[in-house]
């Protein structure tokens, strides 16, 4: 009698090889935490790595990486984070991060500081158009050596959203994972209720819009922390994570991207007197005027980055000693002038030329 395929025991140990072949390649996945200055992204990739290390100010874009043991193999996927600082200050380095050879195993978390809610919707407009454009760069580029990318990228956007949305027509969803972390929750909650409600319900309109993920934390919440922990495990390592959904602002909220609906956020917080006066081009735009009445915007565009020649953790004593000693140079030479100066206007006032 002659056996089919996959009945003897030699048929058996070779599929068995090419199933633990297929379970041994090691996968990479990257993402990019970015956001508000001072908002804790740094505390949040440590506690994600488990690293007990006091966190230091990110000055532009830092890297490090995480790994984990698939399976009971010895091979481990890794998961390479980035960390942009400096805000909205510093985005054009978002192009390091971001490219076509990564694109489709790339995802971004973005923070907000949930206690400078006048800093909030400016810092994240500009991030978030700067990410959308060069998440779109990226995807073209790649597409010219793929044919079927984009349908790989509208099934995907399709499946976090959990099928088929009531409000799909409508959104405008980012085309990699995202997910938007409010931080500093303890703060936020000694805020005026009505306070709350407004950022609670703009934040949640933002998030459903782009498709992402919002969730909020406080490192003096472990649980929430521990949340925000597994969301990026979910991002970079492919680990299941808790679907269930917190909605009640006078707690942490957990909002996974497609739980959420327009009918559920409901309208702009906008006071009666200024509704039908408002006119806006989209959705988007009517929120940030509704949102921007109650917290008005502080400008972006003249805050700098801290000099990191003056940060401690980038010290290098041989160019210190020498940057110190062309600093005194200079200040000799501009008192010099200065000196000279008025010599020059002196001396023309004596002959009558002032």
């Amino acid at each position: 009698m002659v056996k089919g395929k996959g009945d003897s025991l030699w048929d058996l140990g070779i599929e068995q090889h090419a199933k633990l072949s297929s379970d041994s390649s090691s996968e990479e996945k990257h993402l990019l935490v970015l956001g508000n200055k001072n908002a804790g992204k740094t505390t949040l990739v440590l506690r994600f790595l488990d690293r007990d290390e006091t966190p230091k100010p990110t000055t532009a874009l830092e890297y490090t990486f995480g790994r984990r043991a698939k399976g009971h193999n010895s091979v481990k996927d890794v998961g390479h984070i980035w960390e942009l600082g400096g805000g909205a200050n510093m985005c054009k380095l978002i192009d390091t991060v971001i490219s076509a050879k990564n694109i489709l195993d790339m995802s971004i978390l973005l923070t907000v500081d949930l206690s400078t809610p006048n800093d909030m919707w400016l810092t994240f407009e500009a991030l978030h158009s700067y990410l959308t454009n060069r998440i779109e760069t990226s995807l073209t580029e790649a597409a010219r050596k793929d044919n079927s990318l984009w349908d790989k990228v509208t099934a995907r956007v399709k499946e976090r959203l959990g099928g088929d949305h009531m409000d799909q027509e409508m959104l405008e969803s980012c085309k990699v994972p995202l997910v938007i972390v409010g931080t500093k929750f303890d703060l936020f909650q000694e805020f005026d209720p009505e306070k709350k409600k407004v950022i609670v319900k703009s934040l949640r309109f933002l998030a459903h819009t782009y498709g992402a993920s919002l969730i909020f934390t406080s490192v003096k919440i472990e649980s929430s922390v521990n949340k925000v922990r597994s969301l990026i495990s979910s991002l970079v390592f492919g680990t299941q994570t808790n679907k269930s959904i917190q909605m009640d602002h006078g707690k942490p909220l957990v909002i996974p991207a497609g739980s959420d609906s327009f009918q559920n956020i409901g309208s702009p917080p906008l006071p009666d007197s200024d509704v039908g006066s408002i006119s806006a081009r989209s959705p988007v735009e009517l929120w940030k005027q509704a949102f921007t009445k109650y917290f008005p915007q502080n400008s972006i565009r003249n805050k700098h980055a801290d000099d990191p020649s003056k940060d401690v953790q980038f010290s290098e004593p041989v160019i210190d000693k020498l940057r110190l000693e062309k600093d005194n140079e200079l200040d000799r030479y501009r008192k010099a002038s200065e000196r000279k100066m008025i010599e020059l206007e002196k001396q023309a006032i004596q002959d009558g030329l002032m």
